[in-house]
């Protein structure tokens, strides 16, 4: 049961704005300090149907999109209906995923699976929140994200907040499989377990 719970992975990817800006190694050095072990890596260019595959598309997550889309113009007092056309959630989380979609597709990315303890939750708690404005000082997202959701928003595009991370562990198995084959996920120890456990 502990070896399970040890063992947890999740999947990281350093979009196409964190490459661009040279962040690859600041990032993948923030998880690796906070004694997580990179099992797979690699650097691809996705098409849009890979990109596409990457995200569930699930009811429940497009209506989570949509409504972090409806906070965020909320709490700047801006119309959501006369800016995006519709204030349902399911409809506007379904343009954010073709924004995603796009994004994801436009440039290389860096996939990686990281294992650890807890390693889905550490991984979000070292990101920071989805939108960069919210996100906690001394996260990823929260001290190198530079951009708006509310502007994206409005310029129909996705928001460049650097990093993507599984939410759950359903998420993480998906994402894991949808990137990786099970044959390059390596098993090797790090020299530091003894003192992490």
């Amino acid at each position: 049961m502990s070896a399970e719970l040890k063992n947890e992975r999740t999947l990281v990817l350093v979009k196409t704005d964190a490459v661009m800006r040279g962040l690859i190694g600041e990032i993948i050095g923030r998880f690796e300090r906070a004694g997580l072990k990179i099992v797979a890596m690699k650097m691809v260019y996705p098409g849009k149907e890979h990109a596409a595959g990457h995200y569930s598309g699930s009811e429940e997550w497009l209506k989570g999109m949509g409504n972090k889309t409806l906070d965020s113009f909320s709490q700047n007092n801006l119309d959501v209906k006369a800016i995006m056309g519709t204030d349902d959630p399911l409809e506007i989380g379904k343009m954010v995923q073709q924004w995603n979609v796009d994004y994801l597709s436009s440039g290389p990315v860096v996939a990686l699976v990281l294992e650890g303890i807890h390693a889905i939750a550490a991984v979000r708690r070292i990101i920071g929140f989805t939108i960069p404005a919210r996100a906690e000082v001394g996260t990823i997202r929260g001290g190198l994200s530079i951009d708006s959701n509310t502007i994206a928003n409005i310029e129909k595009r996705a928001t460049k907040n650097l990093v993507h991370a599984s939410g759950d562990k359903t998420e993480a198995e998906h994402e894991i499989q949808h990137w990786f084959e099970s044959e390059k996920i390596l098993n090797y120890k790090r020299c530091d377990a003894h003192v992490m456990f």
